[in-house]
């Protein structure tokens, strides 16, 4: 059994990954809506360029503190 247990870990493995790519483009979608609304709340027009590469930062910057450990600072300890 040794091998269907190495295959359905890469299976949910793969299945992870495929959900969490998801995730991070609709992230990324809603990051665009906001920096876009934004923008025009506070009177600006900014070319689709900026927004998306506005977007694009903070939605990497989500998704990289969401990946980080964030325990040591609760005093939590494995």
């Amino acid at each position: 059994m040794g091998f269907l247990d190495s295959f359905g870990a890469l299976v949910s493995s793969i299945i992870a990954a495929i959900v969490m790519l998801v995730f991070a483009i609709v992230s990324f979608f809603i990051t665009v809506f906001i920096v876009q609304a934004g923008a025009g709340l506070a009177g600006y027009s900014p070319s689709g360029e900026f927004v998306v590469l506005s977007a694009a930062i903070l939605a990497t910057g989500a998704i990289v503190a969401g990946a980080t450990p964030m325990s040591s600072l609760g005093g939590v300890y494995e």
